[in-house]
């Protein structure tokens, strides 16, 4: 390859377009760092077109989101751009059709982003896919949200889930040291702007198993690490029931930190244990009742998501009605929902499909089901909640923040409040949401009032429930967006 010295790098402006889930945003962050460090222009979204080179960050998980890239794919070769193509996808499979010919990173490359994008726009098309160990955690970083720092524990999994895609891509477990981990997460604590440090990973709840450590020893390390006075607060990434089920006193201890978000994302997939066997998902769903459970018990205003695959090869009747059952029995406020999709090199791939339309009737059923869930913040109206304001809203008007539970609250927008903690009336509640107006704003809300606000959360809704300071929780990165049909994990995610 030729040698870089003489490129000049500020000649250039990059568009990154990021699909998928927090762990590609990170990845994102960190190759955006490197690009910005080393003199390219970072464009925005509204300036793609005036990029010189398009850097896509791509998913694997499931077909729409590959179909996407291919779009834009398509899209940038007709405007004859560079592309640089990265991600799960080529990793996974680097002989996809719309890949030919494109300079192609690994996902434990990105450390060698500048040399993959220069290199591409001298012409020449380059392939870095050979796997390496993990690329350092402090690398310079550009964080889409100024306001959030995305740590990622770990890459791979210790799962072979039979409907998976991304365990070809990401494989085996492979983790970060804790003290590294700490060490990141102490340094976004020292920016004034960072309010929320996101753990992701493709399993956080098997975090160093391979390190001979696990995740309730990361958190006590991370909770020590942070300031007390809860200004800087973890939202735990999404855990699969058996990794946690040996810990649930330790994680429900964590949840119940002032520095730990009351949330956790823990995916069923279905309600049947037949099914369950079928996708290798390693637990059965009185395990995963444990789980929640036991979760619901110990934390007092803990908010409990989860997935599920509707029309999995061999899915009955009676699999999907136990589904159904389920989130009637949990009310889950949200429940993210996927139609089952056969990516290619899977054992799923290769089971008998169930007949056209099945699964999307099903997965309508489910979403009508949760849709129904409306009352789930009503009792907060009336209720003072204390938030830290994070982000826009999708409607680009409305600001939002985050109570202790992880519910977003729409406020409306005033000058120096974003990245503010603020106490909030409740005035309204929708589905998904609720709205409010500014009571007070402090620079940090202190972990006595986060854990005052949480048990106050866990009593049951009276007739003076308005005058009752309570904390109910939801997810959602839009004010506008259905999370019954769409997780936020990503600050822009697809």
């Amino acid at each position: 390859m030729q040698d870089l010295e003489d490129f000049d790098a500020e000649k250039y402006g990059i568009w990154v377009k990021t699909f998928g889930c927090a762990h590609n945003m990170s990845d994102s962050e960190y190759m955006m760092g490197q690009l910005q460090d080393y003199g390219y222009r970072l464009l925005a979204d509204d300036k793609q077109d005036a990029a010189d080179l398009w850097l896509v960050n791509t998913c694997t998980v499931k077909n729409p989101s590959q179909a996407a890239m291919s779009t834009l794919v398509a899209r940038g070769k007709a405007l004859n751009k560079k592309l640089v193509v990265c991600g799960c996808v080529p990793q996974g499979d680097k002989k996809v059709p719309e890949l030919q010919d494109l300079s192609l990173l690994g996902v434990t490359q990105i450390d060698r982003v500048v040399e993959a994008v220069e290199e591409t726009l001298r012409g020449n098309v380059v392939h870095m896919l050979a796997k390496k160990k993990l690329p350092r955690l402090d690398l310079p970083k550009v964080r889409r949200n100024a306001h959030v720092e995305i740590l990622p524990l770990s890459t791979g999994c210790l799962g072979a889930c039979t409907y998976c895609k991304t365990k070809h891509a990401r494989g085996q477990l492979g983790s970060y040291e804790l003290s590294a981990l700490v060490h990141r997460a102490a340094a976004a604590a020292v920016d004034p702007l960072v309010r929320e440090v996101w753990l992701s990973s493709e399993d956080t709840g098997a975090y160093g198993r391979d390190l001979d450590t696990s995740l309730p020893d990361l958190l006590r390390a991370l909770t020590a690490a942070l300031p007390s006075d809860g200004r800087t607060i973890l939202r735990i990434g999404m855990t699969n029931p058996p990794f946690i089920l040996e810990h649930l006193p330790d994680i429900a201890e964590a949840l119940n930190h002032p520095c730990v978000f009351s949330y956790l994302h823990v995916p069923v997939q279905s309600g049947s244990d037949a099914v369950l066997a079928a996708m290798n998902r390693e637990y059965t769903s009185a395990e995963f009742r444990r789980v929640a459970d036991t979760l619901l018990e110990l934390v007092p205003g803990l908010e409990l998501a989860t997935d599920i695959i509707c029309g999995f090869p061999g899915e009955t009747d009676e699999d999907f009605e136990a589904t159904m059952a389920l989130v009637r029995q949990y009310r889950f406020p949200h429940t993210h929902i996927s139609q089952f999709y056969p990516r290619p090199g899977t054992p799923a791939a290769r089971m008998k499909k169930l007949p056209n339309g099945v699964a999307k009737a099903r997965s309508r059923a489910l979403t009508a089901l949760v849709d129904g869930f409306g009352d789930c913040y009503q009792r907060l109206v009336g209720s003072l909640q204390r938030v830290c304001v994070v982000e826009l809203a999708a409607d680009g008007r409305h600001l939002v923040g985050h109570t202790k539970s992880y519910i977003q609250v729409l406020l409306e927008p005033q000058e120096g409040l974003m990245g503010s903690v603020v106490t909030v009336r409740v005035t309204a509640a929708s589905r998904w949401n609720v709205t409010g107006d500014i009571v007070s704003q402090t620079a940090a809300v202190s972990g006595s009032q986060w854990l005052q606000i949480a048990a106050l959360a866990a009593r049951p809704a009276t007739a003076t429930a308005a005058a009752t300071p309570q904390d109910q929780t939801g997810v959602t990165q839009a004010a506008t967006r259905n999370p019954a049909m769409h997780f936020s994990m990503g600050l822009h995610n697809p």
